[in-house]
């Protein structure tokens, strides 16, 4: 009787042959958020920045976002939000500012930034002396907003020797705190169907609509408390270091209990 014989398989099992992710992707058509690689690979943000910021980008203009509302939202607590606040600021992917309504309140308005060149408060200042024109303060931003113009409307595509010869009146928008989307709604709202000279156009709006430069902030008086934005609430109240508010202070015991 002939000795059965044992035959190994002509090849490994199907399977990933490495260790590590493996990603199974599905193309999203509607309710997707566009998250750059510089935020979701970030090298010093911790994971809840990316993660905060990932969310913050995925709401419509608008909603509140506010420490207390985060907090009540997502599982972390209002100082490890507050940090994470406080890393997407300094890394330039948000910017809080504060505003007084017509009631006299001052409230923390928050800015979101899809990426930290959006925003000009990021931009690095120029060399002095001698100031620097201002063609070479925002020339990538510049050129950026006048090549993407035929995305919002076509009436207005221009040639690289328009964008090139236009950049610089764009430049001093930005170089005066002016918001590229703003620019960008100065100058493809109220359009007519037809623009003979897109250049002509800009042109004559960049001019004609230009804001002037902001005052300079007032010197504070000497010996004023400053403006704290509170790590709980986001509430503005005047004292000499960062931290809660009083009433959130007053509210920790209770919270405690």
């Amino acid at each position: 009787m002939a000795t059965p014989q044992v035959i190994a398989p002509s090849r490994a099992p199907s399977g990933p042959s490495t260790a590590g992710v493996h990603h199974v992707n599905v193309r999203h058509i509607s309710g997707f958020t566009v998250i750059g690689n510089h935020l979701a690979q970030h090298a010093e943000l911790s994971l809840t920045a990316i993660g905060l910021a990932a969310h913050i980008q995925s709401l419509p203009t608008g909603a509140r976002v506010g420490i207390k509302f985060l907090a009540a939202r997502f599982p972390e607590s209002e100082a490890r939000i507050a940090a994470a606040l406080r890393e997407l600021e300094a890394a330039g992917y948000l910017h809080r500012s504060r505003v007084r309504l017509a009631d006299g309140r001052v409230v923390t308005r928050t800015t979101s930034y899809n990426h930290p060149d959006a925003t000009p408060e990021q931009q690095p200042a120029p060399a002095a002396p001698p100031p620097a024109p201002a063609v070479e303060s925002h020339p990538t931003a510049a050129t950026t907003l006048l090549t993407g113009l035929r995305r919002h409307a076509p009436q207005l595509t221009l040639s690289a020797q328009d964008i090139d010869a236009l950049a610089p009146a764009v430049a001093t928008w930005l170089d005066r705190d002016v918001h590229p989307a703003t620019v960008q709604h100065a100058l493809t709202s109220d359009l007519p169907p037809v623009v003979r000279h897109p250049a002509g156009f800009v042109r004559n709006r960049l001019t004609a609509l230009l804001p002037p430069p902001l005052p300079a902030a007032p010197a504070p008086a000497p010996g004023a408390i400053p403006l704290q934005d509170c790590d709980r609430c986001d509430r503005v109240f005047r004292a000499p270091e960062p931290g809660p508010c009083r009433d959130c202070r007053e509210a920790e015991p209770h919270r405690a209990a």
